[in-house]
């Protein structure tokens, strides 16, 4: 079986408990067939898939060195959001405030993985933590529920303070394995 890695964002473990209270909340409302697994919350920055260990090896030593001067940086979590088909959603997700400083640091991750020679998908940046997978209600998704079962009507604000490189397993739960670890710069 092929193994796939990603670098991402790291959650707090305060803010991934919080989801999980979230998540927990929704699944009854929600129908879909599979939940993350609260530790695997995260901000996908660049999805590698199967890669060789020089081409990771070139990507984190610039990532190291980018994100070494890169400060911290405050992140909200403020709405829900769907992939894929209107009525039949392939991923459900909680979706993030603007923010340039997040922008910033994909493109850091994003340009090493390039400079490293690897070839990433083109689509623009749209951040988000997944939280379910596959819809799997009898009736049709309705867009309009996302408003009504809104958890984060008070904000969910926290500290976003690394990128980490995940390696997966697939049918494991959970099923990323930090790999390696890039703190940002701890503000004073």
């Amino acid at each position: 079986m092929q193994t796939h890695y990603f670098y991402a964002l790291e959650l707090p473990g305060k803010s991934k408990a919080i989801l999980e209270e979230t998540i927990h909340s929704m699944k009854e409302k929600m129908p879909f067939k599979t939940w993350v697994h609260p530790q695997d919350l995260h901000i996908t920055l660049a999805f590698l898939g199967n890669a060789p260990e020089a081409k990771i090896k070139a990507a984190n030593e610039v990532i190291r060195a980018a994100l070494n001067n890169t400060p911290t940086f405050k992140l909200e979590v403020n709405h829900l959001g769907t992939f894929g088909r209107k009525d039949s959603p392939r991923i459900f997700w909680a979706g993030l405030e603007k923010s340039t400083d997040l922008k910033e640091v994909r493109k850091i991750v994003f340009s090493a993985c390039s400079a490293a020679g690897f070839t990433l998908e083109a689509r623009p940046f749209s951040p988000h933590i997944t939280m379910a997978r596959k819809w799997a209600g009898e009736e049709a998704f309705q867009a309009g529920q996302l408003d009504a079962v809104n958890p984060f009507k008070k904000e969910l604000t926290f500290q976003a303070e690394r990128v980490v490189l995940y390696k997966t397993h697939l049918g494991k739960s959970p099923k990323y394995e930090p790999i390696t670890l890039f703190p940002l710069a701890k503000q004073d």
